[in-house]
């Protein structure tokens, strides 16, 4: 099968970032299917590469996590110009899988549905508009009008609908109840990401000696909302207890958070970087730090960090109150606390504090939960069938 893969911002490995479209099309080339990637770079022209048994082809359209909302549209209307024109080079195809964010991507879907007569899956790993109105970098009411009623073209048209999370499959659901859509989540690389004893060389450099580690890694954007975490680190800061955070990350706010933290002794930034570089900061960490603001729309967010921090059987701690919350509950692998509250940061951190059974335990649970419900094989898996069974 012939599959043109739509994905603005593919990234591999190496690079860092949101690799699920890396290990989605490993896999389906893996079964022998014939992947056409086309994607975006910083460099100044087009070039195509061979990656992971995928043709990977890059089109010049400058992006940068620290990009302001008007400059991000237009990387948007840049990528649809010139991604149009590839596709009818790159067909014909069996299949378009689109994967979004942004809601945009839809578009070149619709195009290669409605031209060509190829059937789209359309993967969703955000509620786009949705998020973004919430936010308020949308407030114009015919440019919201305008997105919703695409929205649900996209929905309506796509052979299938892949959300991320279950919340993003009910909002869909509740939206558009004429959509198909299968839940499939981010996934977690059980055979990367593994527990190990925090390696001796790397705590001693970072000066991490005696120190319970909270790490974040990911990005450091407005939907973020970092600002929890430095209160979550102020507060341990006034209760004189022995934690230490760490933040690897990039994006629009990370400067200013730099600033903000200048009066906290326990925390410290770190170089933002690839997988390799996560897999050392989770292994001198006892926990992670999963953050998002309070806007109930991102509650059903699936960020690729917790699933990485799973793998690695780190206590994961959460500050929103949707189905993440009830997964780390649920699941006893770690714990909510409202990003608003950081007292109950330090009262629900405390028992791990003391306790190294009841830490040993949740981590154990964190990668048990990791390899039996979000294992990089079965997730990849699931959506090579389903896309095998649409054709």
């Amino acid at each position: 099968m012939r599959i043109l893969y739509l994905h603005q911002y593919f990234k591999t490995p190496e690079e860092g970032g949101a690799i699920r479209s890396y290990y989605v099309g490993k896999a389906l080339a893996a079964r022998g299917h014939q992947v056409l990637m086309l994607t975006s770079w910083n460099g100044p022209v087009e070039k195509r590469e061979q990656i992971a048994g995928m043709e990977v082809h890059y089109l010049p359209v400058p992006y940068d996590n620290a990009m302001g909302f008007g400059r991000r549209i237009q990387a948007f209307v840049q990528y649809l110009w010139l991604a149009r024109q590839r596709i009818d080079e790159l067909m014909p195809a069996d299949l378009v899988y689109a994967t979004s964010s942004p809601l945009t991507i839809g578009l070149l879907a619709l195009y290669a549905h409605r031209r060509y007569k190829v059937p789209y899956l359309f993967e969703v790993r955000d509620l786009w508009p949705e998020a973004p109105i919430q936010m308020g970098a949308i407030r114009n009411p015919l440019l919201i009008k305008s997105l919703r009623a695409l929205e649900k073209q996209i929905y309506l048209q796509a052979a299938v609908v892949v959300a991320l999370s279950p919340g993003i499959a009910d909002g869909i659901k509740k939206l558009h109840p004429g959509a198909a859509v299968h839940m499939a989540p981010n996934m977690a690389d059980c055979e990367f990401f593994r527990p190990v004893p925090k390696p001796a060389a790397l705590v001693k450099a970072w000066g991490l000696e005696g120190k319970f580690v909270v790490s974040y890694t990911g990005a450091a954007g407005a939907t973020n909302h970092l600002e929890y975490l430095l209160a979550a680190a102020k507060a341990c800061q006034c209760a004189q207890l022995p934690v230490h955070f760490l933040i690897a990350a990039a994006g629009s706010e990370l400067e200013r958070l730099k600033q903000e933290a200048a009066a906290l002794n326990n925390l410290s930034f770190m170089p933002f970087g690839g997988k390799e570089q996560v897999r050392d900061y989770l292994a001198v960490s006892d926990a992670s730090y999963t953050s998002f603001g309070p806007q109930p729309i991102l509650q059903t967010n699936s960020p690729n960090k917790l699933f990485d921090a799973m793998a690695a059987a780190k206590l994961c701690v959460v500050n929103t109150s949707g189905w993440l919350k009830e997964l780390v509950e649920q699941q006893q692998c770690g714990f909510y606390a409202p990003g608003d509250k950081p007292s109950e940061f330090t009262e629900k951190l405390h028992p791990y504090l003391q306790e190294s059974r009841l830490l040993e335990q949740a981590q154990a649970n964190a990668r048990h939960t990791a390899e039996t419900m979000f294992s990089r094989s079965t997730v990849t898996g699931g959506i090579a069938a389903l896309l095998e069974g649409l054709v």
